[in-house]
């Protein structure tokens, strides 16, 4: 038996994609939702987040259009004093618990959550075992780019007899301390971990970092809801582009002008995800200098780690192991946003998922034809290496121009924090602002042909 479900959609996942898309949808339109997830709640893996994590960009760039994350505030005191706030863990989720009331509350939006997505607008209770169809549904694929995160991610590599290994999550529950860390992983997570140990005081000489690839990461500092700071940004990257010979050479250059940093001044990184780091982390991230670089673990066993190319190194006996590993990001490949099939909402610009699910949304509430949203709103892939990134940065300008000839998306855009290039009304004439948009005109032609070439896109 199934209980149909009257509603123009029906988006699976409530996590900030998924809810980025339906508060656009639902402002800009009388659209009916119902919205499916496996967790509880809204606030996709921020559910099931380590406690000591923040959202690694400022606040403001993170949610839903219509409601701003946290105050907007600038940090006045501690290490990042000047800088935007960065939420929580627990502020997210409570922002995404109130915005799922709101949406509720509208009576045109419905939430189930504890239940499993089946396909073809079907989907069961994971508690009641109750069915349900929603059968003129359009169906939203907002699990597409859903993050691996260590919590629910067994360790990729053999546990052995005697190792003790622990998800990230559990480091806050400890009892005792260890003779040593083991820290697993080159990624965000990775680097929170270690700074958060370092910051409770633990020594940097009672730690390993097994560090498989070596990452490149966006200075803090120079992604701000500032737009002189982030246009300003944006010109270091075109300068450093245009003149650059390679990829690599890019970052290199980026480096130069304070826009990207690295932890080993003697290793060029070959990972560029590049999460944003503050430099106060980034001087503690360098006390550590047990760091080994023989790719990625193959197993673990008491007092031994053995890695995929054959190497052997040990540590103290009762090290405690730390998983950081999971994919984090995935790279499923780009899809239209809109097929017959499912609208899979994607970032449709540099990076900023939450703004591309927004804009995903409006666009989906003022226009009726397909083919003209796919035109206007292109999805823009996550980078992995230097070379991904150059292919990011080319097919996310292309989607920004895409964009930028439609004089209401213009419009939209900039009435949302999540748009890292808003330009507020009060800052248009601002000569700090005139002064970062001219310098970003006069380079980004250049540079944009050099990262086409780079990626081999030109």
């Amino acid at each position: 038996m199934e209980t149909i479900l009257d509603v123009d959609y029906l988006v699976v996942g409530a996590g900030a994609m998924g809810m980025a898309f339906v508060d656009s949808l639902t402002t800009e339109s009388d659209a009916s939702v119902a919205i499916v997830d496996r967790r509880h709640g809204a606030g996709g893996h921020w559910l099931d987040a380590y406690g000591f994590v923040r959202v690694h960009q400022a606040s403001a760039f993170y949610g839903v259009a219509s409601t701003l994350l946290g105050g907007g505030r600038i940090q006045t005191e501690g290490p990042e004093r000047g800088l935007h706030e960065r939420a929580s863990a627990a502020e997210v989720c409570d922002y995404y618990g109130r915005v799922l009331s709101r949406l509720v509350s509208t009576g045109r939006v419905q939430f189930h959550g504890r239940s499993e997505y089946l396909g073809d607008g079907r989907f069961v209770s994971l508690l009641s075992g109750a069915r349900f169809h929603a059968p003129r549904a359009r169906i939203v694929d907002a699990a597409y780019l859903s993050p691996e995160i260590p919590s629910l991610t067994p360790p990729p590599f053999a546990v052995g007899h005697g190792a003790r290994v622990i998800p990230v999550n559990d480091l806050v529950r400890i009892a005792e301390a260890p003779p040593h860390y083991v820290i697993v992983g080159s990624g965000k997570t990775a680097t929170d971990t270690c700074v958060w140990l370092l910051q409770n005081r633990v020594s940097p000489d009672a730690i390993t970092w097994v560090r498989p690839r070596d990452p490149w990461l966006l200075n803090r500092a120079v992604v701000q809801p500032d737009p002189a700071i982030f246009l300003g940004m944006a010109a270091d990257i075109m300068v450093a582009a245009s003149d650059a010979t390679s990829a690599d050479d890019v970052f290199l250059r980026m480096e130069d002008a304070g826009v990207m940093l690295r932890i080993d001044p003697d290793v060029v990184p070959t990972m560029a995800k590049a999460p944003t780091l503050a430099v106060w982390e980034l001087e503690l991230l360098r006390m550590i200098e047990d760091v080994v670089r023989h790719g990625h673990l193959r197993a673990v066993a008491a007092g031994r780690l053995e890695f995929m190319d054959g190497s052997v190194v040990q540590v103290p006996e009762g090290a405690l192991i730390v998983h950081c590993a999971a994919e984090g990001l995935r790279y499923p490949g780009l899809r239209p946003i809109w097929t017959p099939a499912a609208i899979t909402p994607q970032p449709v610009r540099v990076g900023f998922p939450c703004f591309g699910a927004a804009l995903t949304g409006y666009v989906e509430a003022t226009r009726d034809d397909d083919a003209e949203k796919n035109r206007i709103c292109r999805p823009s892939p996550y980078s992995n290496t230097p070379s991904d990134w150059a292919t990011m940065q080319t097919i996310g300008g292309d989607a920004s121009l895409a964009m930028s000839k439609e004089s209401d998306l213009r419009a939209w855009s900039n009435t949302t924090t999540l748009n890292p290039a808003r330009i507020p009304p009060d800052r248009a004439a601002d000569p700090a602002v005139l002064a970062a948009s001219a310098r970003l005109r006069e380079y980004i032609g250049r540079g944009r042909a050099r990262l086409a070439r780079f990626a081999g896109l030109s």
